[in-house]
C-alpha cells in the first residue's frame, strides 16, 4: 500500500515537473545494528554514514548499483534532537522546485507539517503526510556551485 501510495502521489500529482524518490526512511531501534543486519546478512552496501553538527548521523544502505537508498533513522521523540517527527517511516523525493510543488499540493488540499517550506543548507524541503500517516519529505538540492568551499 505505501509504495502504491507513492506511486500514485509520484505519477499523478507532481506529473508537471520532474520529481524523483530517492530515499525511504525506515525507523530503526540502533543505527549499528540496523546497518550491520542490512551489510551482513541482507548484502546491501553502505551508501552514507556522515556525522554532521550536533551529533546527527545520517546513515543509509541500498543494494549495490542502485540509486534508491533505505536510511536508518533511529526513533525518537526528544523535542531537542530536530527529529521529532521519527516515529514513522518517510519516503523522500527530489523535485526541481519544492516551493512551487509545495503550493500546487496546497491548493489540492494537502496537509504540510510546516507552514513554508524549509531552507537548509542541503536544499529547500517541505513535509506532508498522507491519510494513513506516512510522511512524504520533498526536497530540492541546491546547485553545487553555489555551495561554500
Amino acid at each position: 500500500m505505501l509504495i502504491s501510495t507513492c506511486l500514485y502521489t509520484h505519477v499523478i500529482i507532481f506529473a508537471s515537473m520532474k520529481a524523483k524518490i530517492t530515499h525511504f526512511a525506515l525507523v530503526v531501534k540502533n543505527q549499528d545494528a540496523a546497518l550491520d543486519f542490512y551489510i551482513q546478512k541482507v548484502g546491501f552496501e553502505k551508501k552514507a554514514d556522515i556525522t554532521g553538527p550536533g551529533g546527527y548521523r545520517w546513515v543509509t544502505v541500498g543494494p549495490k548499483n542502485q540509486d534508491l537508498e533505505l536510511m536508518l533513522q533511529p526513533e525518537t521523540n526528544d523535542p531537542n534532537s530536530g527529529s521529532s517527527q521519527w516515529h514513522s517511516s518517510s519516503i523522500f523525493m527530489d523535485v526541481d522546485d519544492v516551493k512551487k510543488a509545495f503550493d500546487e499540493l496546497k491548493a489540492l488540499g494537502v496537509q504540510f507539517k510546516q507552514v513554508k517550506p524549509d531552507e537548509h543548507a542541503y536544499g529547500i524541503s517541505a513535509t506532508f503526510s498522507d491519510p494513513d500517516g506516512n510522511l512524504f519529505q520533498m526536497n530540492q538540492r541546491p546547485d553545487p556551485s553555489a555551495w561554500k568551499k
